[in-house]
């Protein structure tokens, strides 16, 4: 399962998508010429924005 962690505080999340049950990955998407990190299924290709925690977008350790 995929977790996501806050370095500042050490909160961490299991996140799976609701459709097809798949651990999420993290990814980057191009917005405008940024990068915007995500976490998208790789099955269904569904993506949401990556979990925050301590106003930073949480790290994935897969």
């Amino acid at each position: 399962m995929a977790t996501y962690e806050c370095k500042q505080c050490g909160m961490a999340v299991n996140a799976t998508c609701a459709k097809c049950n798949t651990p999420l990955v993290n990814d980057h998407l191009d917005v405008n010429g940024q990068s915007v990190q995500i976490s998208k299924c790789p099955e269904c290709e569904g993506k949401i924005k990556s979990p925050q925690c301590c106003g930073a977008d949480m790290e994935c350790s897969i």
